[in-house]
């Protein structure tokens, strides 16, 4: 089942998952003139602990002031945002989000979409080439590639289900510049409560965490004395995909290693660095929305489609 609830910039679905989770996404329709024909859409897929307010920007710009307008649909996993949380805190993994997002891509009828994974959401797409190749059009990983820095996967292990609640969103814009400053080195002092209002959600005008504590559990298993496990067969599924790699300038969990070997196994591959971020980068300033924009301009199929 599905809803869909209109909102000033985007519209509201629910849909119910295959274990009768109600997950939640965002649709922010292509605003199309008469001149202009409807791009590919691009579903956004958020990192391990956020949500669809992270795309709000990009997808505000994609959907309004680019000279291709496409549509743009954001998710929210399983435990984050507005969705469900799971009582199987194991159903937390990319696995079974991946198979939640091919339903959802099912019910809208995304087929061959250009995909942007943050993070986990780069995982997942990266698992979708092996199990659904064909859904995938064209793919922008954000700071995420098949080898994981062990230094990034610890500082991720060291804080999810650790942060405290804050006590107000002045708190909680200050606990996000201090959890982030020392990697986002050009944020502007009004901007962190923005970004606090995408990490976190509010009950009874108070911020709460975004995401189910429980996912903490899921990193507990992983033993940082072993390397991570490599996803390199999976990346190579999709060479037949053009790819956009973006990269962090200060992240800790994408090596420049790992984004030239990347470039010298696929051969319809771009890469793009993000100066003065770190992980995963926010997709709010202009230069990257105009990457972002012309990447998926480039690559639109030749024949555009509209319903």
């Amino acid at each position: 089942m599905s809803d869909t609830t209109a909102i000033t910039e985007w519209n509201e679905i629910t849909y119910t998952s295959q274990d009768n989770l109600n997950l939640y996404a965002r649709h922010y329709p292509a605003q199309l003139s008469d001149d202009k024909a409807l791009a590919r859409p691009l579903l956004c897929l958020a990192g391990l602990t956020r949500n669809s307010k992270d795309f709000h920007n990009l997808a505000v710009y994609l959907s309004r002031d680019s000279k291709s307008p496409r549509d743009v649909f954001c998710l929210d996993y399983r435990g984050r945002g507005r969705s469900d949380h799971d009582k199987n805190w194991r159903n937390y993994s990319p696995y079974i989000e991946m198979l939640d997002t091919l339903d959802f891509m099912t019910l809208t009828e995304l087929h061959h979409a250009a995909i942007l994974g943050t993070s986990r959401g780069g995982i997942i797409a990266m698992l979708m080439g092996i199990t659904r190749p064909g859904a995938i059009g064209t793919l922008i990983l954000n700071d995420i590639g098949p080898v994981i820095e062990t230094r990034g996967m610890a500082r991720i292990i060291g804080y999810v289900g650790k942060t405290p609640a804050p006590s107000s969103w002045d708190d909680a814009a200050t606990m996000v510049r201090d959890m982030s400053v020392r990697f986002f080195t050009d944020i502007a002092d009004d901007e962190w409560m923005d970004i606090a209002r995408q990490w976190f959600m509010e009950q009874d005008g108070q911020p709460v965490l975004g995401y189910d504590l429980n996912l903490a559990n899921t990193l507990s298993e992983i033993d940082l004395a072993k390397p991570v496990p490599q996803m390199w067969s999976q990346f190579s599924s999709l060479t037949h995909v053009p790819i956009m790699v973006l990269r962090g300038e200060n992240t800790d969990l994408l090596s420049l290693e790992t984004v030239n070997e990347m470039t010298a196994r696929h051969p319809d591959l771009k890469s793009y660095m993000v100066q003065e971020e770190g992980h995963a980068p926010l997709l709010r300033d202009l230069r990257s929305q105009r990457a972002v924009d012309t990447f998926l301009a480039e690559t639109d199929p030749p024949v555009i489609y509209s319903d």
